[in-house]
């Protein structure tokens, strides 16, 4: 690939939240996870980020990891309330000073940073005050991208707005399931839409504040399907489909909400103020998508609104992560294949692709995790195909350099190409699946 292209850009992906730790340390605020994890019964391990993979002391040993295997590009998010800890006003200066150093050594060792400003760790102050479904947030948001571009942006010239908005808000406003625990289609609706006016938003004060700056925003994207060929099943796919994959991108690229299918969602309306409309197109130079599975769908009438539930992979015998989440090479394939029918859609970039599996040292300190490397190949050869049928992909970033903090599962499921041993001092081990990842970008 890399002969084939040179311009493509090969990476690993990862976030502020799950690796840095260091939670309170040097003027850091607490941000929704912080508080979220303390909540019994939220976190599946019963963790806390407090910790995580203690990146916040130990980048210099991670980059020099990713020199060693000659990795060139490194996507990393900043979080929030490290540099604004509460939010909005004041700045904390030993909190940039950190971003500073993580993106000149990045650079010193000729890897190429790729910052995402916002990987859903919400300073928790502005929780406090409706965090997301607070229009106030745009202005919030704002003074937040404008102090980290203008900060970083003489050096950092990628740059991504959000990550994947369905996942914070559906997850975290509509399920509670994830950080800040909010639930009903109300909180969820009004969180989306100014999730959705940040995403522009942000887009254009990084143009305003970076020189030549290359910007886009992640967006998660799943191969839906239905469960069998009657019409409900059939529906009930399109209604996820919509939601899960569209919801989001569309506005981003200048198209209405798909809300044909979604008549529930039509309370978003009485959120939308005169002129929003002409505000979501962010006319992105990328578009970040983050894929890992195949989503099997039967109409469900017990489901509030969408009527429409998932077929696990284990029902249905097929293969599976610690996720549960149904190991399906294919999936890649049509979610850049489906992506092709967005009008006006700028070039991909695949901005997190990988998988969980229960990772063991034998006892020469190895670790051959033959699955992970299968699912890598398989995929790429499957976004490679999507390729040479005409899909515009410009990259690939591999989720995730090292084991962390996977957000309510804890620290259970491995999707690192590094080990991280938790019981013996954060001991980074750089897995096979690293070193074959290493070796394919050479080819």
């Amino acid at each position: 690939m890399s002969t084939e292209n040179p311009g493509f850009k090969w990476g690993v992906s990862t976030a502020a939240l799950q690796t840095e730790g260091a939670f309170d340390k040097d003027g850091k605020g607490l941000s929704v996870w912080d508080e979220f994890a303390k909540r019994k019964r939220k976190i599946g391990d019963k963790s806390n980020p407090s910790v995580a993979t203690d990146f916040y002391n130990r980048y210099p040993e991670d980059i020099a990891i990713l020199n060693q295997l000659k990795i060139p590009n490194f996507r990393f998010s900043v979080s929030w309330p490290r540099v604004i800890p509460m939010g909005t006003g004041q700045s904390n200066e030993k909190g940039l000073d950190f971003y500073d150093r993580l993106t000149d050594h990045l650079l010193e060792n000729n890897i190429v940073p790729w910052t995402t400003l916002y990987h859903w760790d919400l300073p928790h102050e502005l929780q406090k005050r409706g965090g997301w479904f607070n229009r106030d947030i745009l202005n919030w948001f704002g003074e937040y991208v404008h102090l980290v571009t203008n900060r970083l942006g003489d050096r950092i010239k990628n740059w991504m707005v959000l990550n994947e908005p369905m996942a914070f808000t559906g997850a975290g406003y509509l399920l509670g399931v994830h950080a800040p625990g909010e639930r009903g289609i109300g909180s969820f609706v009004s969180a989306a839409h100014h999730a959705a006016l940040a995403t522009a938003a942000g887009a254009s004060i990084i143009r305003s504040n970076v020189a030549n700056a290359y910007v886009g925003s992640t967006f998660s994207q799943s191969w839906v399907e239905p469960h069998s060929s009657g019409i409900k099943d059939q529906q009930a796919a399109q209604r996820v489909h919509d939601m899960l994959n569209l919801f989001f991108i569309l506005p981003a690229t200048g198209h209405p909400y798909p809300l044909k299918h979604l008549k529930f969602l039509n309370k978003i309306e009485k959120f939308i103020k005169p002129g929003d409309e002409s505000k979501l197109n962010a006319n992105l130079d990328f578009v970040g998508v983050q894929t890992y599975t195949r989503e099997v769908i039967k109409y469900s009438w017990t489901v509030p609104f969408i009527k429409a539930s998932m077929v696990s992979a284990i029902k249905r015998k097929q293969p599976y992560t610690q996720m549960g989440w149904e190991v399906c090479p294919e999936s890649i394939y049509h979610v850049l294949k489906n992506l092709q029918s967005v009008p006006g859609l700028p070039p991909i970039i695949i901005t997190e692709n990988g998988a969980a599996f229960a990772d063991e040292i034998n006892n020469d300190g190895i670790i051959n995790d033959t699955e992970r490397i299968a699912y890598l190949d398989n995929h790429i050869q499957q976004m490679q195909r999507a390729m040479k049928e005409g899909v515009d992909v410009r990259g690939y970033f591999a989720w995730s350099l090292t084991d962390n903090f996977e957000w309510a599962e804890g620290y259970r499921p491995r999707f690192g190409l590094v080990h991280i041993d938790y019981e013996n001092n954060l001991k980074r081990t750089i897995k096979e699946s690293a070193k074959w990842y290493a070796g394919r970008i050479k080819d």
